[in-house]
């Protein structure tokens, strides 16, 4: 879990701002998603899509 510690004089925007970046470098939201028990239907068409598409560059490599 990422954690931020504010500096002396650094304002609650600037750091909540690093925290934000930190969670992001740290792919926690991609994850909740993917481990989320209800996928709207946007979502599902968009991961096998995502999925066939890497499907056929693998096949296209060899």
């Amino acid at each position: 879990m990422p954690q931020v510690i504010p500096g002396e004089n650094e304002g609650i925007e600037s750091t909540l701002r690093r925290f934000k970046r930190e969670v992001s470098k740290a792919e926690i939201f991609p994850d909740m998603r993917k481990h989320r028990y209800f996928e709207t239907p946007i979502e599902k068409r968009k991961r096998k899509a995502l999925a066939k598409h890497k499907q056929r560059k693998r096949k296209f490599r060899h």
